[in-house]
């Protein structure tokens, strides 16, 4: 976590801080083999140099990236979850849960999916 502490520390609104870091201390607990770094000024994490999944700080939500793939195969899931996306992003509201268990669905599937992938973006 010590990569993302200068981010966090950047956040102002408490309770967005520390919503932040807790998402992000939950994925690089459940996935330590994920490599967390920031990159374009954003905390997110690589696996053998691809890109997996990263967040950004907004106004009124969270965002989630797990690259347009992630999003379309879990568009159905997103919308139940009571979130809302764009192509490249969902949104995790502040005043909202956070439904880890479809964080963990995107970032497993785009470790299997991206296993092969030589490049940091899908191609």
């Amino acid at each position: 976590m010590e990569v993302f502490s200068e981010y966090i520390a950047s956040i102002d609104n408490q309770e967005h801080r520390e919503r932040t870091e807790e998402v992000l201390l939950w994925v690089t607990r459940k996935y330590p083999n994920l490599m967390p770094k920031i990159a374009w000024n954003q905390p997110m994490f690589t696996d053998h140099g691809t890109y997996i999944i990263g967040f950004s700080v907004a106004k009124h939500h969270l965002a989630v990236a797990p690259e347009t793939a992630g999003i379309n195969h879990f568009s159905k899931e997103i919308a139940q979850a009571g979130y809302d996306h764009t192509k490249q992003l969902v949104r995790i509201r502040w005043d909202g849960p956070v439904d880890f268990s479809l964080l963990e669905k995107m970032i497993e599937y785009n470790m299997l999916d991206k296993a092969d992938c030589p490049t940091f973006w899908r191609k």
